[in-house]
């Protein structure tokens, strides 16, 4: 979590009234109770990731766009919207700095297969497979969601001392009008037995507020 210090140290230079703009684009991003009947919790991958079943740091944010609003190609086959959304999650601005940070340590000859640019994250369809700036790599994908295991290097197979899912998805619902779109967290320990869930209550706030950003600069890729 040391990379979502760093945005928020970088973003506070800005002073109030780049925080104030920050929670103006931020205000239609709502986080939803996620309860122990989600999908999540009931994977292949949680299972075989948290085989000590330890407790976990979860939460799920979510925000409607209006039908009307939305690119009506990314309508027309199932499954368009969440690539899209997906893209527009890893190559908009809200990822860059942490895009930058993690290139700067680990782009190289060993990770040169993996999706870098803003270009090629943009353009990728997110197989099951695909690897992001070497730290995501997607493990299901269903034409509603994307999911993505996070907290450390794909390189490393095995359980991890930090581990987690991170979904991303896109929902249409034709008969209230609007598309839901969503990014659900799912951070635990995967070695050993914990007492206690992964993070502090200040850490789960920033991680937090960077998820809304992260959603509300990814949106931008789904509009008309």
């Amino acid at each position: 979590m040391g990379v979502i210090r760093r945005v928020f140290r970088l973003s506070a230079i800005g002073g109030a009234a780049s925080i104030g703009a920050f929670f103006w684009a931020t205000r239609n991003d709502k986080f939803v109770p996620m309860t122990l009947s989600d999908h999540i919790f009931h994977s292949s991958q949680f299972h075989k990731l948290n085989p000590s079943q330890n407790p976990t740091t979860h939460d799920l944010c979510i925000r409607r766009v209006p039908l009307s609003d939305i690119n009506p190609t990314l309508l027309e086959k199932k499954g368009k919207l969440v690539e899209a959304f997906c893209a527009g999650v890893w190559s908009g601005w809200g990822y860059a700095f942490q895009r930058a940070y993690l290139a700067r340590k680990y782009q190289g000859p060993e990770t040169a297969e993996q999706l870098w640019s803003p270009s090629d994250l943009k353009s990728s369809s997110y197989e099951p497979g695909t690897i992001v700036t070497d730290h995501f790599e997607v493990v299901e994908k269903t034409p509603d969601r994307i999911v993505v295991r996070c907290g450390d290097s794909p390189r490393i197979r095995e359980v991890r001392e930090s581990d987690g899912l991170f979904e991303i998805s896109a929902v249409v619902k034709p008969d209230e009008g609007v598309a839901e779109f969503g990014l659900k967290s799912c951070f635990f320990r995967g070695l050993g037995k914990a007492e206690s869930e992964p993070m502090p209550s200040h850490i789960v706030w920033l991680h937090q507020q960077y998820t809304k950003l992260l959603s509300a600069t990814a949106i931008g890729n789904v509009l008309r």
